[in-house]
């Protein structure tokens, strides 16, 4: 009897002297891992990069979710290397217990559940297989399944989540992207206009409002032209606030406002001529000898 409690102590024993050089073991494999996890994840921000500059922004939403993903997986590894250091350290608290410490719940649990999402990680799975013997298969289906209580660290269970990124955290990063590389970044349904472009617009804009204010300034022009004018205001604010989600060429959208301007005027000035007829009109009328014929 006390032989095979002897050997049971010494098997669990050397199950745990073993964990040591598994963990190192592992360390220098996820230095393996990260080398061959950033070449992809470099490839593929490159073709983020060749995608934008070619202005292919919808591929290149698509593409920047293995970008995502890489570096996902590289903050894992990143964490599984700082657990195994500490699982090195605390192996002492391992020594007499069939349960799990409090202090190692955290490191013990995210190693078996990284060891189920993570594969062709041979040292992970043994190093599974010893914390099942050691606390049970019931321990271990915990921190896989994610059941209460498993004591798994939240940030690892969503780095290695197979969710598609949101498209916010996509569009986020891709927006990174074409800042740090100076690329004009935009969807569809946006319209970049360029500062050579907008210089244009208001160019235009300003040759025609000396016109507009010598006319609009004439004291001929009466309570018609205020209402014409102010009438034509709100239609161009009006139109402006809906072409802008029409145009996709910016220098159409300047011809435009040249026109419309134009047409303000040419308005402007009608409204002048109307209030000449009508004040001539006024001045006929009180004229000696003048008299309106009447429709026999």
């Amino acid at each position: 009897m006390m032989g095979k409690k002897l050997n049971a102590l010494l098997g669990r024993k050397s199950k745990t002297l073993e964990l040591k050089p598994l963990a190192n073991l592992a360390i220098s494999r996820i230095a393996i891992f990260k080398k061959q996890s950033n070449v992809r994840c470099s490839h593929a921000e490159s073709n983020v990069i060749q995608l934008l500059n070619l202005s292919h922004q919808e591929q290149a939403l698509l593409r920047v979710e293995h970008v995502i993903k890489e570096h996902n997986l590289l903050d894992v590894f990143a964490m599984i290397e700082n657990y195994c250091y500490r699982l090195i350290e605390g192996l002492v608290l391992l020594q007499d217990t069939r349960e799990c410490p409090d202090e190692l719940k955290e490191i013990i649990s995210s190693l078996i559940f990284a060891s189920s999402r993570i594969g062709e990680f041979p040292e992970l799975q043994q190093i599974r297989e010893i914390f099942v013997s050691r606390f049970g298969k019931e321990f271990a289906t915990r921190a896989i399944e994610l059941r209460n209580n498993c004591g798994v660290n939240p940030k690892m269970i969503q780095k290695l989540s197979t969710r598609q990124a949101s498209l916010e955290s996509r569009l986020k990063v891709l927006k990174q992207f074409a800042l740090d590389n100076g690329i004009t970044f935009h969807l569809e349904d946006d319209t970049p206009v360029n500062m050579q472009e907008k210089h244009d617009v208001n160019q235009k804009q300003q040759q025609l409002e000396p016109i507009e204010d010598a006319i609009l300034n004439d004291p001929k022009v009466g309570i018609v032209a205020q209402d014409l004018s102010e009438s034509i205001t709100k239609d161009e604010k009006y139109s402006e606030s809906m072409k802008a989600r029409m145009y996709r060429d910016a220098a159409a959208a300047a011809q435009d406002a040249f026109e419309s301007a134009t047409y303000a005027a040419a308005a402007a000035r009608a409204a002048v001529e109307l209030s000449r007829i009508e004040s001539w009109n006024e001045d006929s009328d009180e004229r000696p000898g003048f008299h309106h014929q009447g429709i026999p």
